[in-house]
């Protein structure tokens, strides 16, 4: 399963496939989907998928950057749905 999504660059509409766990873009669709299925963020040194926990901080940390503002939201939680609808995460 590839999930896509399309930008404009240089007046140019590319393909850009996402990461399967958190949705950063990824590469092109050029590369091999095999080697971009997640992105830096989700994988370790070896490029096996992190720890469900581990990317779930860092989402929440993420989603805290867009409202710093806001200190009443629990933001692991907000991460937590966020996670449910990427295909590595989602619940049968």
């Amino acid at each position: 399963m590839r999930d896509i999504r399309f930008m404009r660059r240089e007046g140019r509409i590319l393909a850009m496939q996402q990461c399967l766990s958190c949705f950063m873009p990824v590469s092109e669709i050029s590369e091999p989907p095999e080697k971009t299925l997640y992105c830096s963020y989700c994988t370790d040194e070896a490029g096996e998928l992190l720890p469900r926990e581990q990317i779930q901080a860092g989402v929440a940390e993420w989603l805290k950057s867009l409202t710093p503002e806001d200190e009443e939201t629990d933001y692991m939680k907000r991460a937590g749905y966020y996670l449910k609808a990427s295909p590595a995460w989602a619940e049968d």
